[in-house]
């Protein structure tokens, strides 16, 4: 009776565990269809006007400091302080903004009794930053959100000299600015290269937290090559956890023998204050936008035009992707370089001069350092094929103006 039990129960359960598999390896089987893209949209915003003539200025002169000695560490930073702390230099910015009227000042039974002393509609905005000078010529780096849209900078030295500033140029998408100022005997601070920053050095920051006045604090690298903190359009932070506080922006983030390795940027917290996690802009990157708004007073970059949207392991399967690659182009700009080279909206872009594209932000940073005007091969999968194709590179459009 076991024996005829177990014979018809064997072809049954092999059965049960073959569909099982099955399922397994070919899901489709089971009348799960994948789940559809959702149909992208056409970027429907202008393209910028054309940037402004280069400007006609040599390029600045800024010192290289030497590599840096990891064998011993110091007892005291006293003297890297000292070489670059009077570089460091405190920037007031102020602008005047239009004050909402009173709803009683409409009113002429109130306006009676001002007669002509009627309330001032404008009042005057003020802020707090740091700043750090960087050649003797007089040029400052610091943070475009220091003094975007201010009327009037001024930038005040440890050693008690104050100057009004001039503005040579701002790059809102890296959150950088150059200013100038005209003094005798300026200090300067020496650059870093920021490439050999390593996780664990030394680091400490300068600037004026909270007005205080000039502040060092110490810390070390936390982490290199930040991004996707949604900060800025190009990210490529260098973190510490040497305490920066609002008014710190601008300032100097160095190393224990003195030089530059990034400018302090922003702050994650909860509070307001210092949480042990800051940014800075790296050293390298900081020097090329400085020579650029310098010498060609914008930011030249390489653009394609298009609007990203990151690879999902959803948006993959619906394409016929067997792993998450390349990003799914959803707005083609008008008349732009990929318009022009034939790309629509929901094409896969998957290499860019034959690399593969693993992340968007790291994709857009490496275009950006292309030279516009060059040509730049393109693979990208169109209703499931693979098609090649050849692109002009275009110059970016300068953004419009940040609301604060």
């Amino acid at each position: 009776m076991g024996r005829k039990l177990f014979s018809w129960l064997w072809p049954a359960l092999a059965g049960l565990v073959i569909a099982a598999i099955l399922l397994l390896l070919f899901p489709q089987l089971g009348g799960h269809a994948p789940t559809p893209a959702p149909a992208p949209e056409p970027d429907a915003r202008p393209v910028a006007e054309e940037a402004s003539r280069p400007a006609s200025r040599p390029s600045p002169e800024v010192e290289q400091a030497p590599p840096l000695s990891r064998d011993r560490g110091p007892v005291s930073y006293a003297e890297a302080v000292e070489r670059a702390a009077p570089a460091v230099v405190n920037i007031y910015s102020s602008r005047i903004v239009e004050r909402d009227e009173h709803p009683l000042m409409s009113d002429p039974f109130f306006r009676q009794f001002y007669g002509d002393d009627l309330p001032s509609r404008q009042r005057m905005l003020s802020s707090l930053g740091s700043g750090v000078i960087v050649s003797r010529d007089g040029y400052v780096l610091t943070n475009h959100h220091v003094i975007g849209g201010a009327d009037q900078i001024q930038v005040a030295l440890r050693d008690g000299r104050e100057t009004l500033a001039e503005v040579i140029g701002t790059d809102p998408e890296s959150d950088l600015a150059v200013l100038r100022i005209e003094l005798d005997d300026l200090p300067v601070i020496a650059l870093s290269d920021s490439s050999r920053v390593a996780v664990g050095d030394v680091a400490l920051a300068i600037g004026n937290p909270f007005g205080v006045g000039q502040t060092v604090t110490m810390g070390i690298i936390s982490a290199t090559g930040r991004s996707h903190l949604g900060l800025n359009a190009y990210e490529d932070f260098i973190q510490t956890d040497a305490a920066i506080n609002p008014g710190n922006s601008g300032g100097a983030l160095i190393d224990p023998e003195g030089a530059l390795v990034g400018i302090n940027t922003a702050i994650f917290s909860r509070s307001g204050g210092s949480q042990g996690i800051g940014f800075a802009i790296p050293a390298n990157l900081a020097r090329n936008i400085l020579e650029e708004l310098v010498t060609q007073g914008r930011v030249i970059r390489g653009w394609l035009g298009i609007e990203a949207q990151e690879m999902t392991p959803e948006l993959a399967l619906s394409f016929g992707l067997q792993t998450p690659r390349g990003v799914v182009i959803a707005g083609v700009m008008a008349d732009g370089p990929a318009d022009r080279a034939g790309l629509r909206p929901g094409d896969v872009l998957l290499e860019v001069d034959g690399r593969p594209i693993l992340d968007a932000r790291v994709a857009m940073s490496d275009i950006a350092a292309i030279a516009p005007g060059s040509e730049l091969p393109l693979t990208v999968i169109r209703n499931g094929q693979p098609l090649e194709l050849v692109l002009e590179v275009g110059e970016r459009p300068t953004p419009g103006p940040r609301q604060r």
